[in-house]
């Protein structure tokens, strides 16, 4: 777990990476791989502006703010860039992720381990893969099958294919650090 400090820092260094004002950190937390997402919303109606991120540990967590960051702001495909006068209207989220777990029970027993405010999703089946964050069940008010069928259309595949055998999900917990304001206070938020 990280504390409110790091989390903080973690947020920073997204704004950072978007305003292309990088700072050398040192901070040893920062070494370790795990997987996160930074996600922007336009503030203060809080509309989705971006989220890009890596699901599994495979960079140092510090590395993959940055380019997750720059991602989420100028290389999502759903959105335009974000533009230079736009950013102080931006507040900035950091989701770091939990080692993502293959869910292992028959799949009309998904929904039964899916807990609604502690889980993200990833499905997979052949070559199409979706994920989704805790926070999105929650803001969408979202039950278990609700979710894995958002999953599965965030896949590109049927929303019922989590019922699939030869679809495979995975979950994972996160722990989510917000500005509450663009470029303000950083708090962790509570998901569930």
């Amino acid at each position: 777990m990280l504390s409110l400090e790091q989390g903080a820092l973690l947020v920073r260094m997204a704004r950072e990476a978007i305003k292309g004002e990088e700072r050398e950190h040192r901070d040893e937390f920062l070494k370790e791989k795990k997987g996160v997402f930074v996600t922007l919303y336009s503030f203060p109606d809080k509309t989705l502006r971006g989220c890009i991120g890596f699901p599994y540990p495979v960079k140092p967590l510090g590395e993959a703010v940055r380019e997750a960051a720059r991602a989420a702001a100028f290389e999502d495909p759903r959105f335009f860039p974000v533009s230079p006068d736009e950013l102080d209207k931006i507040v900035v989220e950091v989701s770091v992720l939990s080692e993502p777990k293959r869910l292992d029970c028959r799949p009309e027993e998904r929904p039964e381990h899916v807990v609604i405010g502690k889980h993200g999703i990833i499905i997979r089946k052949g070559q199409y893969s979706g994920l989704l964050l805790p926070q999105v069940a929650v803001e969408y008010d979202l039950g278990p099958e609700e979710f894995l069928s958002d999953a599965c259309l965030k896949a590109g595949i049927e929303a019922s294919a989590w019922k699939d055998f030869d679809t495979m999900v995975y979950l994972f917990t996160a722990q989510v650090f917000s500005e509450e304001e663009p470029g303000g206070k950083v708090v962790e938020e509570e998901v569930g």
